[in-house]
């Protein structure tokens, strides 16, 4: 799975250098083996950002992109869309990616983020629990999070250094921490159904795709 998502970050156009990071020699062993470039980091870390702060304090790069390992069916063109909104508004910190949500069964799933945004797209709360509560029926959009985020580099140094937050612990869910920080996140709406796998059967819906597409060239 992890070639899968290596391969379609790097043929984003916005991405100029694709790195695992990662504390398993497995994984590192198995990027090795198709040819990618793996940074190992300390198995220390609680989170994703964190680990991806520790190799982007050794970057020179203004904007860091974190592709999460549970995305292999992610559209290059969403990388590029996620990059895009900081490399346009130099005032945002980070974003991230919202996809409308129609199936009440979905809704309800507590492994599927579902995103409350203002009207200018920031997002203003994450919840693995419906929101918002639509207590008349009317039409009211739904959105679902996809764990991509772009990060200016600065803020993700910095974000990697504040505390937990009750909010996030709650919910599990460490985006929380930047809002309950009182930073921005800026969320972009994709019409992609990027599956992210978090059980067996996100995992077989995943197979039946990969096995009725053609794999992606690496852009170069």
């Amino acid at each position: 799975m992890v070639e899968h998502v290596y391969r379609r970050a790097a043929s984003a156009q916005s991405v100029s250098a694709t790195i695992v990071a990662t504390d398993d020699e497995r994984i590192r062993a198995a990027v090795i083996a198709f040819g990618g470039e793996v940074r190992m980091t300390s198995p220390t870390h609680a989170s994703g950002t964190d680990r991806v702060a520790e190799v982007a304090a050794s970057l020179a790069c203004d904007i860091v992109v974190n592709v999460q390992g549970d995305l292999p069916l992610i559209d290059p063109g969403t990388i590029d869309d996620v990059a895009g909104v900081l490399a346009d508004d130099p005032s945002l910190p980070m974003s991230t990616i919202r996809r409308r949500l129609d199936d009440p069964e979905a809704i309800a799933d507590s492994n599927i983020v579902k995103v409350a945004v203002a009207a200018d797209g920031d997002a203003l709360y994450f919840s693995r629990a419906p929101i918002p509560f639509n207590r008349d029926g009317r039409a009211v959009a739904v959105w679902k999070h996809i764990g991509l985020y772009a990060y200016r580099r600065s803020f993700l140094l910095e974000l990697s250094r504040l505390t937990p937050t009750p909010l996030e612990r709650a919910e599990a869910l460490e985006q929380l921490r930047v809002l309950e920080h009182g930073y921005r996140i800026r969320t972009v709406e994709t019409r992609e159904d990027s599956i992210e796998v978090d059980t067996p059967r996100d995992l077989e819906r995943v197979r039946q795709r990969l096995a009725a597409r053609q794999p992606l060239r690496q852009h170069v």
